[in-house]
């Protein structure tokens, strides 16, 4: 990528995608939001997913349900997913070695 263009590869790794929301914040001016600010924002979205998600599906307060692509649930997902990148960005988290770590955990782990 080259200094001032966003652009992620053809076919991006999580670390790609961790690489672009760093360049991203820069580019946009949001590099001196703290971690309160960025997490306050991933609430929000979380909130926007939520209720996106919630009118599509019937509940007790609504019978009538809405297609998902008019609510585009997709792109609320994404905004929540770079929400997720700017904080393992802020600290230093390398997301897909995290995962994997994780997975490692939950595979000994028991469900029940």
């Amino acid at each position: 990528m080259s200094n001032d263009v966003l652009e992620l590869p053809k076919n991006p790794t999580l670390k790609d995608f961790q690489e672009y929301e760093a360049k991203a914040v820069r580019i946009r001016g949001f590099d001196k939001e703290t971690i309160s600010d960025i997490f306050l924002l991933l609430l929000e979205e979380c909130g926007e997913l939520a209720k996106s998600a919630r009118k599509t599906i019937p509940t007790i307060r609504t019978k009538v349900t809405a297609r998902v692509e008019e609510h585009r649930i997709d792109l609320e997902m994404a905004d929540v997913f770079i929400h997720y990148l700017k904080i393992a960005n802020y600290f230093g988290i390398d997301l897909e070695t995290a995962f994997r770590e994780k997975e490692e955990i939950n595979k000994k782990r028991v469900w029940k």
